[in-house]
């Protein structure tokens, strides 16, 4: 039985009703044995209790988990995160002392591609405004005087970056839409997979200059911060919605607002900003034909339960001897 750590803050609330998760789960893996450190204590401290761990789950003290720190664990060959993004950690520098890192392996990705497809309609319909005005008691005043700014995703095209795990949910998703789909990815996706997606593969110019809506779905690394920027707002069309539902950076925020105020791009759904929270001096919000949510699109009871099983079952084999799946490159 090979010992596999849970790091999270003791007194935190949610990370209580996850560790009742986590014991239950734990109970189908006979090879690990689950124990609980509290990230709130000093380093020192947490590192002792951490000494023997073939793998961690940090679900708080992120922190800690440089590699200065890791590399004081003999022992540890993974870091499993609950979450898709691993952009916190050096994985370059955790890969040289022999440590693996995996992300979620797709536990939210369903939430995330339904609050993709709910932004584009909230851009597309003015759905945020809508609620405002009713609850603000104007009923329809001054929502939907232009009427040509008001349209249906039928036979839009949806330009998706990225045709992982969630961006193929999205694409899955649209096909009931009506919508066209077309891609891009760094990854070469086998035919099977991409039809199943019912996405086409285009260049990224050729989607950002075609698209009617474009969905980012990449992780934020080195390759991906301000991929989308000046440039690339240039070649959309005016009538281009941008939805950005990965991580702020991924998008240049000023060259976003120039695109907005500017009228080359006609709109945008974003659930990542590049501060978060973002600022209460920043005006992004306010622009028009704009919907900001506060990175919650992972929100949803059966994200938490998938993370959880997954996570386990990824410890598992690493406590067997096994290699885990889902590991996040170094680049």
């Amino acid at each position: 039985m090979a010992v596999v750590v849970l790091l999270a803050p003791k007194e935190d609330a949610r990370g209580k009703t996850r560790t009742v998760e986590m014991l239950e789960e734990a109970e189908k893996h006979p090879d690990v044995e689950l124990r609980f450190v509290d990230s709130n204590q000093p380093p020192e401290d947490v590192l002792k209790e951490c000494k023997d761990a073939v793998a961690l789950i940090p679900a708080g003290g992120r922190g800690l988990l440089d590699a200065e720190f890791v590399s004081k664990l003999g022992n540890l060959r993974l870091i499993q995160t609950f979450s898709a993004g691993t952009d916190w950690l050096d994985k370059a520098a955790l890969a040289e002392l022999g440590v693996a890192v995996s992300n979620n392996g797709g536990a939210n990705a369903v939430a995330v591609a339904e609050h993709a497809v709910i932004l584009m309609l909230s851009v597309e319909r003015k759905i945020d405004r809508q609620i405002e005005s009713v609850k603000n008691g104007t009923w329809m005043a001054g929502v939907g005087g232009d009427r040509t700014e008001f349209h249906t995703l039928v036979g839009k095209r949806v330009g998706i970056v990225g045709l992982g795990r969630i961006g193929s949910r999205v694409a899955k998703r649209l096909q009931g839409w009506e919508c066209e789909v077309v891609y891009n990815d760094v990854v070469d996706y086998d035919d099977q997979y991409v039809e199943a997606a019912g996405a086409r593969f285009v260049e990224l110019d050729e989607l950002l200059e075609t698209s009617d809506i474009v969905s980012l779905h990449v992780p934020l690394e080195r390759t991906t911060r301000h991929m989308i920027s000046d440039r690339e707002f240039s070649l959309m069309k005016s009538t281009a919605i941008l939805v950005n539902t990965c991580r702020g950076p991924v998008v240049d925020e000023a060259a976003l607002k120039r695109a907005l105020r500017d009228g080359q791009i006609f709109g945008a759904g974003l659930d990542v900003t590049e501060v978060e929270p973002i600022e209460p001096d920043n005006d992004l919000p306010n622009l028009p034909n704009v919907v900001v949510t506060p990175h919650l699109a992972t929100r949803a009871l059966e994200s938490e339960h998938n993370a959880t099983a997954y996570a386990l079952a990824n410890v598992a084999r690493v406590a067997r001897g096994e290699d885990p799946e889902w590991v996040v490159p170094p680049v």
